[in-house]
């Protein structure tokens, strides 16, 4: 980085610093510092969703996944794309609640202040590994764009992190809500920003190094793209890898998304509650997130583009996380004019319009529902602001801490998405049927920690003879396929690539034994080259992956060895199937939902990676539901004058004006019975609404954006493809 980069870097903090200064000025109370008095516009509003949805993991993530997996890799962000209809309905809900915290709803729905408080550790614990994703993602690309590896003899993560974590905090923590919002819409434009700058730039990059600069333009960069990268590659629901993100696998992770983000902390104030009204809470929350897709789609095309210029980079190659890292210094290094610092700055605007708004949402969880109710009832409004301030800081550093010592960012992703399955059922019930009760959410939330977070773990340090155990070491089939076609220039690229990497990780780690031999296992093994045009034999080969342990299996002794079970060849393509067999032993957690599926008879050896993590999926989505609806049969309901005030409040439609709105309020509450014409079904216990025009056209229009959004992104993925 020059001059010229840093500059643009500490422009960029010191106007968000000033941002949080200018906000703490106007903070006087709860609601201030919690909600920006809710009093967001549709604008702020959006960006609010906007930024808050939208994390410097996920750029990094898609170029991650594309570079392994092509165009598919695409799908572990725009997943989301299927759940943003729904949001045009769930909007409302967190306007009618008018409450400060999603905690706040559990303890008025289920009359438990003690279930709010269970919910604010779940926060807590959430936000920990989600916000984790995003500091590593962080220091994955900014390795590669600040060129150096260590700062003073340390790991530049160990010195990154915390400087950004600080300055999340100098104007999180001063400004609350309001420092949030208005700084997410300056980082929403650098968000954007960040989504579209590569693509041009990259395009040119294409031309100058493989074209004609002089007879070309940079769309000829697309036909380049083409030439240099596979056809695979460019399959939407397939690839080189093509196990990676099938259809089933999309689906069951759009749903598990679906059933949680219902109640991820944050969407009490970005899905809707701090908006001014229903529609500026709708507008802001589906507008928001439309905009993160159209970024997703600039995503992908990048990875494609990073993928036919930088197919023979040794970085990448040993590590795909760092895929934006480098293609951002690879492409803008060479301009200058502060595009490397631009870039730098936009994925920390990504970063920090999260961070911000989860750890001021934290903070109003923990303050309201845990040390407000259990610890100082009393307080006065500063005392409790000031509290949310550290409980802030307390939240940044343990997530900041996660980061430095965790995983993969996809990893990382994955875990967090899981973790509201705690607490969704209770929601999503609780919300459209009156016999839900604390009792049965208690023994729904008991089960999920139990079954999901507690006894795969446990069970086989309590019991270690489960890892040797022969028919829980089973393995799926390895399959490997072998076909010849002609030779691309990507290939001959990806081949440098392996070459390039393999001396460097050589180099690098010849001193490390055990880490070299690590690296070497993620570059893999030699692919295969030839002239342009000429015959290649292209081997693939998928499964071995363990079916009842999360971290897979390990030799035990030498007598581990693979058995053939079939070897066939039909048009030129030769396929062989394989089982492991041997004395091994499981690593890490014990799938035992897995055991769930052996018993109906289901035969798993075959299944590929993808289906593996799909079966994962249903009982976490569907045993909370099936728990909570048969315990709340047998348990005691709550108070029926408590559900009448609260079903009376949710449909009853939001006034911008405080004043009119609680008088509107006292008037349901004195007569729930008025509301009863609103209800779906009006003598029975489900508390659905009828649907109004407005809600029903607004769905079909987003699902209409849905499809239009994944036609955009195969259009410019084929822009330059042969016919």
């Amino acid at each position: 980085m020059g001059i010229v980069d840093i500059i643009v870097l500490v422009f960029y903090f010191v106007i968000i610093i000033a941002i949080g200064i200018w906000s703490a000025r106007r903070v006087k109370g709860q609601e201030d510092y919690f909600m920006g008095g809710r009093g967001f516009g549709k604008l702020l509003q959006t960006f609010a969703a906007f930024g808050a949805g939208t994390g410097a993991d996920e750029p990094v993530r898609v170029g991650s996944t594309a570079w392994k997996s092509g165009l598919s890799g695409v799908w572990s962000a725009l997943m989301w794309i299927f759940v943003t209809p729904v949001y045009w309905i769930t909007a409302v809900w967190y306007r009618r609640m008018r409450h400060i915290t999603l905690g706040d709803w559990f303890v008025e729905r289920y009359e438990s202040k003690k279930l709010g408080a269970a919910y604010a550790l779940f926060a807590l614990i959430f936000y920990s590994a989600y916000l984790s994703g995003f500091f590593s993602a962080i220091a994955n690309t900014a390795v590669p764009l600040l060129g150096v590896e260590k700062i003073w003899g340390i790991e530049l993560k160990f010195v990154l992190i915390p400087t950004i974590s600080i300055i999340v905090i100098a104007y999180g923590v001063l400004g609350g809500l309001t420092a949030a919002y208005w700084t997410d819409l300056l980082q929403g434009i650098c968000i954007i920003v960040l989504s579209i700058l590569l693509i041009p730039f990259g395009l040119h990059a294409l031309v100058e190094k493989f074209g004609d600069p002089e007879t070309m333009t940079f769309m000829d960069g697309f036909t380049i793209m083409h030439e240099r990268v596979s056809p695979e590659y460019f399959n939407l629901f397939g690839g080189p890898n093509s196990s990676e993100f099938p259809v089933g696998y999309i689906i069951s992770l759009s749903l598990i998304a679906l059933v949680g983000i219902v109640v991820q902390p944050h969407f009490i104030a970005t899905g809707g509650g701090s908006a001014k009204s229903e529609d500026g809470a709708r507008i802001g929350l589906v507008v928001g997130n439309f905009l993160k897709r159209f970024c997703t789609v600039g995503w992908a095309i990048t990875a494609l583009i990073a993928l036919a210029l930088l197919a023979g980079n040794a970085e990448i190659a040993a590590d795909p996380d760092r895929v934006w890292g480098v293609a951002s210094r690879e492409i803008l290094g060479p301009i200058g004019f502060g595009l490397v610092g631009l870039m730098l700055a936009c994925l920390l605007a990504a970063m920090m319009s999260s961070a911000d708004c989860y750890m001021i949402v934290l903070s109003g969880v923990i303050v309201r529902n845990f040390y407000a109710p259990f610890i100082n009832p009393n307080a006065s409004e500063k005392k409790y602001v000031n509290v949310a301030r550290l409980t802030g800081i307390i939240m940044i550093a343990a997530a900041a801490t996660l980061a430095m010592t965790g995983g993969s960012v996809f990893g990382l992703f994955k875990m967090a998405i899981e973790l509201p399955i705690l607490f969704a059922a209770p929601f999503w019930i609780g919300m459209f049927w009156r016999r839900a009760n604390r009792t049965s959410v208690w023994i729904t939330i008991g089960f999920s920690v139990l079954f999901f977070f507690v006894l795969p773990p446990l069970l086989p340090k309590v019991i270690p003879g489960l890892r040797s155990n022969q028919s829980l070491i089973a393995t799926t089939q390895i399959t490997t396929t072998t076909f010849s076609r002609e030779a691309t220039a990507a290939d001959i690229a990806r081949h440098e690539g392996w070459a390039a990497a393999t001396e460097d990780a050589n180099s690098r780690y010849a001193s490390d034994p055990e880490k070299l031999a690590a690296v070497l296992e993620k570059i893999g093994a030699e692919p295969p080259t030839a002239e342009i045009g000429q015959p290649i034999q292209i081997t693939t080969k998928f499964g071995g992956k363990s079916i009842f342990w999360k971290d897979g299996v390990k030799k035990v002794g030498s007598n581990v060895e693979l058995e053939t079970i079939s070897e066939t060849e039909e048009n030129g393509t030769k396929t062989l199937v394989q089982r492991r067999v041997g004395q091994m032993e499981g690593k890490g957690s014990l799938n035992i939902d897995f055991l769930l599926y052996r018993l109906v008879g289901m035969d798993l050896s075959n299944a590929s990676k993808a289906t593996l993590e799909t079966l994962r999926l249903p009982p976490r989505v569907l045993f909370p539901f099936l728990i909570l609806i048969v315990a709340s049969f047998f348990t005691p309901r709550n108070s029926k004058e408590a559900l009448d005030r609260y079903y009376a409040k949710m449909k009853t439609v939001v006034d911008p004006d405080p004043e009119k709105d609680a008088a509107k309020l006292e008037a349901a509450y004195a007569n729930p019975e008025s509301v009863r014409a609103k209800k779906l079904f009006p003598n029975s216990e489900i508390e659905i609404g009828k649907p109004r025009p407005k809600d029903i056209i607004g769905f079909l229009l987003c699902c209409l954006a849905c499809f239009l959004i994944i036609q955009l992104l195969l259009f410019l993925a084929n822009i330059g493809a042969a016919p």
